[in-house]
């Protein structure tokens, strides 16, 4: 190490992400595993099609453990910005149609 450089700052290093990298679109995730890895099998699932598998990401227990901690911090940080995720079946329509109604309150003893 040469004394004149700064030496390096914590945190994480800067990644490379190849400008040719295609992102896709998933609303699907397989979960399987071995003793030694979590297997994430990410595709979609389109009207009138067949369920595709698009991409496997491979993963030690310890990294996958290490990834849905980093995806839960991630996802609190989201619902503190843009409010809570809400997932299908969470709520009857009758509750998202009238939970801004409340009966009248009864009148006040004297």
């Amino acid at each position: 190490m040469n004394p004149k450089e700064p030496p390096p700052t914590p945190g994480p290093s800067p990644v490379d992400v190849p400008e040719e990298l295609n992102a896709i679109y998933s609303n699907l995730v397989r979960i399987s595993h071995s003793p030694s890895d979590i297997v994430l099998d990410f595709g979609q699932v389109l009207p009138l099609q067949k369920p595709r598998i698009l991409t496997r990401i491979v993963m030690s227990s310890v990294a996958a453990k290490l990834f849905l901690n980093a995806l839960r911090e991630n996802l609190a940080r989201y619902e503190a910005t843009f409010g809570e995720i809400r997932l299908p079946g969470d709520t009857s329509l009758a509750n998202d149609l009238f939970k801004q109604i409340h009966p009248p309150e009864p009148p006040k003893a004297e």
